[in-house]
């Protein structure tokens, strides 16, 4: 391939790139949940004819991401290629062949070419209900936490099956929310094809074959010459989390050899009979995710760049079977990156962030009026962010969603949804880890009824009896905490109940900090002082 070529394939892989851009905001435009329209909990790409990932848009979650890499394989299993069609789109909420759990739905649109098969649009989204009891950990099996629908057709030549909407309508409590969602998907992998065929038809390509191999080599030999320059060996790693009833150990060996990096995750607690359990497709994910910010941030994520990584498990809590509840999976599963990245810590000293929040602080709101007055009821989701750990170089970030990366969610969005009031929502002082730098802090936030109104939540809640710890000296960030206005304290995963005219106090954890806090700069613990961020000097 000659250098006109080259440059030729590195601009068609950028406008790649940009096709699936348009592709996820075509999600976040017409999606009905709030997770998705102003979180960003989502997924979206472009896959070859075999399956592979060519290309993933820069919005959505490593969870989404990494996971639809799989899946789409996995729709390709379960459907024959004689039984395509242009004008398909497959579904499936299935937590083993899609994203770990029921509430996230996954489409995946064939895409042909003057009758020929040359590849796939996937994307994902969080939708609001699925049924069951509801998105939370009380349920003990995976049949009580919603309905599953198989890899199956949501359309077959364009025409969408009527039979499946029918069933979702009856066995959610949103239906117009999520039948919605449905369509918005339907429409994310619609608008990814219009937009190929419009490049391809500009650039004179038949199929996605030359392009493809260009990105995969490419890939490649650039995850090669990264993994290369890193020491070689194993390093182990421990992490303690809150569990539901028990605590939860987490354990990972990481492997460096010369051409991959393996992580096992032996020695992690076993299933929980709770909905905290990870099915193994969701901690690949977020594995991959934590080896592929320290080894090659820069490289764009495909399916060359995550066969340089593989994983294991023995059946455990990170590779819990069938049928085991694991409704909450993003709990235990944003947990996974802190426990790689302090294995990796071991392999590169001083050069790895420390512990953070982890887990996104989800809630979930079933508001109804009080008995014998009018009002509404409604489902609420809100996604809320502890701090992150502090960075070699620099403090952590506050109130700010690693790993998942999703944004938040606007309070003005939140209350539009449902009968709540959010009364507080601030920066928590002192809950960064103290150290040469800080820890990110956690959040405040209060939540009350609507007048009238009273509300159920599920709590989806960690770090709060084990806080994120510090790294090369740094102290932890502080615990979170779970409380009623009047003090009454609440457990931090499972249903409760918050009464007419009382709020919901939630402090979320902050991040560990990074070195000796004896080290930091004068200035530093000043500005920290001024802004509010800490109330008093470290000693």
């Amino acid at each position: 391939m000659n250098q006109i070529d080259e440059i030729r394939m590195q601009v068609m892989w950028n406008r790649l790139i940009s096709v699936v851009e348009e592709q996820a905001l075509t999600l976040i435009r017409t999606a009905f949940s709030t997770s998705v329209r102003e979180a960003g909990d989502l997924s979206a790409g472009v896959f070859d004819a075999r399956g592979r990932m060519l290309a993933q848009a820069v919005t959505g979650t490593p969870g989404h991401v990494n996971t639809m890499a799989e899946a789409v394989l996995n729709f390709i299993h379960e459907i024959p290629r004689d039984q395509m069609y242009p004008g398909d789109t497959y579904v499936t909420n299935d937590p083993w062949l899609g994203t770990g759990h029921l509430h996230d739905v996954t489409m995946v649109s064939p895409s042909f070419r003057d009758g020929v098969l040359i590849g796939f649009f996937a994307c994902t989204a969080h939708v609001v209900d699925v049924g069951g009891r509801g998105f939370g950990a009380d349920g003990k099996s995976v049949y009580e936490e919603g309905i599953q629908l198989p890899i199956m057709k949501f359309a077959e030549r364009g025409e969408v099956n009527a039979d499946l909407l029918r069933i979702l309508r009856s066995n959610v409590r949103e239906p117009n929310q999520v039948i919605g969602d449905f369509y918005s998907l339907a429409a994310c992998n619609d608008v990814g094809h219009q937009r190929l065929t419009r490049m391809l038809d500009e650039v004179g390509l038949a199929n996605l074959g030359d392009l493809g191999e260009f990105i995969f080599s490419r890939t490649h030999s650039a995850m090669m010459e990264r993994i290369a320059a890193l020491p070689k060996g194993s390093w182990s790693n421990e992490m303690l989390t809150d569990g539901y009833d028990d605590p939860i150990n987490l354990a990972a060996q990481v492997t460096i050899g010369d051409d991959n990096v393996h992580v096992d995750f032996s020695g992690s607690s076993g299933i929980s009979r709770w909905g905290i359990n990870v099915p193994l497709i969701y901690t690949k994910a977020y594995a991959c995710y934590a080896i592929k910010c320290v080894v090659a941030p820069d490289i764009p994520n495909n399916s060359a760049s995550l066969a340089a990584f593989s994983i294991s498990s023995p059946v455990n809590i990170l590779n819990a079977q069938r049928p085991a509840p694991v409704s909450l999976r993003h709990v235990i599963g944003h947990m996974v990156p802190d426990v790689v990245l302090g294995a990796l810590a071991k392999a590169l000293p001083g050069k790895i962030q420390a512990e953070g929040a982890g887990a996104l602080w989800n809630i979930h709101i079933s508001a109804r009026p009080v008995e014998g007055t009018e009002g509404r009821r409604a489902e609420v989701l809100l996604f809320n962010s502890g701090g992150m750990g502090a960075r070699p170089t620099l403090d952590g970030l506050s109130a700010t969603a690693f790993p998942s990366g999703v944004m938040t969610m606007p309070i003005e969005a939140t209350e539009h949804t449902g009968p709540i009031v959010i009364w507080r929502k601030e920066l928590r002082p002192d809950s960064g880890g103290a150290g040469k730098y800080r820890g990110g802090l956690g959040q405040v936030i209060e939540i009350a009824p609507e007048e009238g109104h009273e509300f159920d939540f599920s709590a989806m809640f960690d770090r709060v009896s084990a806080p994120p710890r510090g790294r090369d000296g740094g102290e932890p960030g502080a615990s979170g905490e779970v409380a009623l206005d009047d003090g009454a304290k609440l457990r931090p995963k499972g249903w409760q109940h918050v009464p007419a005219g009382q709020r919901l106090v939630l402090d979320l954890p902050g991040g560990g900090g990074f070195g000796d806090p004896a080290e930091r700069s004068p200035d530093a613990v000043a500005e920290d002082i001024r802004k509010g961020y800490v109330t008093k000097a470290p000693k």
